[in-house]
């Protein structure tokens, strides 16, 4: 049968038609279905799985870090108002006021500091308001301003010098969501996701508000994604831009708000968030992130820098308020103006802190290796008791012995000073120093390049160089440690010396300026340093005397021979501090340290290095004694007299010279009340300088003293007395006697003899057969043979 021409197909709504598109709809939804049962079950399956152990075993990896000592504020204390500021300056403080942690203020010598809280080896410290007095070089008064009341003691907290990473240089302190402050928990939602309290993970609502926010100019971004989204981005994906990534953004998210509550997203958020790079050193966390741009606790954080980071969050570099302080400026008054549409702020409130400056810190309070030779010395020191790498991102807290403004100005003294005595056709130039407390063996300083930022080699600590005559006054310990044979006073002679060594050689030395200087008093010898002498003196005592007390002090095992006296023995800068601490601290065997204690991640103290040096023998410390005054004696009138003229006399320093062969080392040993400095000023070929100790090593050591507070040396005459002794002979005289001299003995060790030069009777001339002058034998001790 044909078709009628003028006949038309089948409309769609005609029953032949509906049942095949039904059909066809049909047939969509079941393949639909079964791959979502066939397989988004199974990946929603897998992907739970996954997601549940990685976000119950979430660790973060915290850095290990490293803090100088705490300054210490008590009256009496040598500080001036210039260290005061490197201190401050140091710990990230800066000059806003002096109300609030991290900052301080200034009027005159009346400093207002506001301290931060801080974890010590004795536990908390808080926070604190305090007002500082300094006169005269000292702390005259420390006092708290909230309640007025004057302070036996206060603690500024330390500066942190160093940060030792693990796998990623990531730097993240962790906290709780209860220790984040609620408007920067509520503000953080405003900005970035306002309906993250009733979303399960993703808000398609939040995306097309974000859409037409966009579109509005002058408007804050939103954002499209959710804070879900925003962690599972940072914890689980990387940031290639492809829809698989995306599908997986959603799915996790779907996972995560379905296995955990919000409190818990939202913490993992805070300690994970993204907000800054200094090097490679990336800066995870709300509370790192306070500390680095802040150099406050988040718990001191004010509206104005809570904006700051959540709006920061958009774009670290781009609103960088170091960098780009107008841009991020800009982005912190849209938070403030969201915060106060939203009724979180006032309009009073958001008014202030809009006209607020952004009040960040001048230095990131993020050290990754300030100072890389005292860190060697605290890697050494610490290795005992961990093992390698142990330390590295485990999140613990190392105490050092670190003085900052005493690092600073050993920094400043090395480059200024090289940079003066650098000859021009000369080698270049470079140097060690180890600055100590003399009280306790504390390492404050250490500078082991004279670009002291330059890791690598330390000469501090690893450069073994001739210390020449800095090792005199180990002879002259020795000597001195036997009253009834030596004392200051003990006539020696400066004469040519001629010894066999055990090789067979012969050996003449001489003195540096060529001459002989004949009969001189043994306090004379080591003044002016005269080689002759000294030798005739080590000779007595016995090479081998003086290689044992050598291993004792510094652990150095060297060869007794004769040329030993004259230092002919390669020793470390840091080796030599270890040898002239015995006689700064006035005998006492004090290991050099610099480090204090290790703090677990909760400030527990798990490792403490408190050391109390046993008192020093009684034979030590009059011994000790009677050589820091022989080297007073060396800034008087010897080798170092050069510090007077330098204005340094009223610390009443004791020093030592040292030169080897040829001027290749130059060293300096000196130390006052509270501090010894041992410098070393060489070049790294061995070649000479052309410099003395006196003009290289000591005037380093000069710039440094003449800016660091330090009290005088007072040597103390316990177990000692004075006397006056004869020009000519050996025995004590009167003091208007022409050519007397005083001199320091052990307490019953004076001459046996007394040589008056007073005219007697004319019965005392027949008693001493016409002899003008009066000779009185002392206790009938027998006369003492040289």
């Amino acid at each position: 049968m044909s078709v009628p021409r003028n006949a038309s197909p089948p409309k769609s709504g005609s029953p032949s038609a509906r049942p095949r598109w039904r059909t066809w709809l049909l047939r969509a939804a079941l393949l639909a279905l079964g791959l979502a049962l066939g397989i988004g079950v199974p990946t929603f399956y897998v992907l739970d799985k996954r997601v549940r152990a990685e976000f119950e075993a979430l660790v973060w990896q915290v850095p290990t870090r490293v803090y100088a000592r705490p300054l210490r504020l008590a009256p009496g204390t040598r500080l001036d108002a210039d260290t005061l500021l490197l201190e401050l300056d140091a710990a990230g403080y800066r000059a806003d006021g002096g109300d609030l942690p991290g900052t301080w203020s200034r009027d005159g010598n009346r400093f207002h500091v506001g301290t931060r809280a801080f974890t010590d080896l004795d536990g908390p410290v808080p926070a604190m308001r305090l007002e500082v007095v300094l006169s005269g070089g000292k702390v005259a008064r420390v006092a708290d301003r909230r309640s007025g009341k004057p302070l036996d003691a206060a603690r500024v907290d330390p500066a942190r010098i160093a940060t030792l990473y693990g796998d990623v240089s990531e730097e993240r302190r962790l906290v709780q969501l209860k220790e984040v402050p609620s408007l920067l928990v509520t503000g953080l939602q405003a900005v970035e996701d306002r309906n993250f309290k009733h979303h399960h993970g993703i808000d398609p609502w939040g995306m097309l508000r974000a859409a037409w926010v966009n579109a509005r100019e002058g408007e804050l971004e939103q954002g499209a994604s959710t804070l879900t989204q925003q962690l599972v981005r940072n914890l689980f994906l990387t940031r290639e831009k492809r829809w698989s990534r995306k599908f997986k953004e959603i799915a996790y998210s779907l996972i995560i708000e379905a296995r955990y509550d919000k409190q818990r997203i939202l913490e993992a958020y805070f300690n994970e968030v993204y907000l800054g790079q200094q090097g490679n050193q990336s800066i995870h966390g709300i509370a790192a992130a306070s500390e680095f741009w802040f150099g406050r606790d988040l718990s001191t954080l004010r509206a104005q820098d809570m904006a700051l980071l959540v709006g920061m969050i958009q774009g670290p570099s781009v609103y960088d308020p170091r960098r780009r302080p107008e841009a991020a400026k800009q982005r912190r008054d849209l938070v403030l103006a969201v915060w106060r549409d939203t009724g979180l702020l006032s309009p009073e409130e958001a008014k202030r802190a809009m006209a607020a400056g952004l009040g960040v810190s001048r230095r990131p309070g993020v050290a990754s290796n300030r100072n890389p030779a005292f860190m060697d010395l605290v890697r050494r020191q610490l290795a005992r008791d961990y093992p390698a790498d142990a330390l590295r991102g485990a999140g613990l807290s190392v105490l050092t012995t670190l003085s900052p403004s005493a690092q600073l100005l050993s920094e400043r003294g090395v480059a200024s000073t090289l940079d003066k005595v650098q000859r021009k056709d000369g080698p270049p130039l470079q140097a060690g120093m180890v600055v100590t407390d003399t009280h306790g063996g504390e390492v404050l300083a250490m500078v082991g390049n004279r670009d002291p930022d330059q890791p690598g080699f330390n000469r501090a600590l690893e450069a073994q160089r001739p210390v020449g005559s800095l090792l005199k006054p180990l002879v002259y310990l020795l000597a001195l440690a036997q009253p009834d044979a030596w004392s200051l006073a003990t006539p020696v002679e400066d004469a040519p010396v001629d010894l066999v060594l055990p090789n067979g050689k012969r050996w003449n030395p001489e003195n540096s300026d060529g001459r002989s200087h004949g009969r001189v008093s043994l306090a004379d010898a080591l003044a002016f340093s005269y080689n002759q002498a000294t030798v005739r003196v080590g000779m007595a005592v016995g090479p081998e005397r003086l290689a044992e007390l050598l291993k004792v002090l510094a652990g150095l095992r060297a060869q007794p021979n004769p040329s030993l006296i004259l230092g002919s023995v390669d020793l470390s800068p840091f080796a030599m501090a270890q040898v002239y601490q015995f006689l700064a601290s006035g005998g006492q065997i004090q290991p050099l340290r610099a480090v204090r204690g290790v703090l677990d991640p909760k400030g527990k103290a798990i490792n403490r290095y408190d050391f109390t040096p046993a008192p020093a023998q009684e034979g030590d410390a009059i011994a000790a004694r009677l050589v820091t005054l022989a080297l007073q004696d060396t800034v008087q009138r010897g080798t170092a007299r050069q510090l007077l003229s330098d204005g340094l006399g009223h610390l009443r320093p004791a020093g030592k010279t040292g030169t080897s062969n040829d001027s290749r080392d130059s060293w300096f040993a000196g130390y006052t009340g509270d501090h010894l400095a041992v410098v070393w000023v060489g070049n790294d070929r061995n070649e000479p300088t052309g410099l003395y100790g006196s003009t290289g090593a000591m005037r380093v050591w000069s710039s440094l003293f003449a800016k660091l507070p330090s009290a005088p040396l007072d040597v103390g005459m316990q177990g000692l007395e004075w006397g006056w002794v004869d020009a000519t002979e050996y025995a004590t005289t009167e003091e208007d006697c022409e050519g007397a001299r005083r001199y320091a003995f052990v307490a019953g060790y004076l001459p046996p003899e007394h040589l008056s030069c007073q005219r007697r009777s004319w019965l005392d001339w027949f008693r001493f057969g016409g002899d003008e002058r009066g000779r009185d034998r002392r206790d009938d001790e027998e006369p003492r043979i040289d």
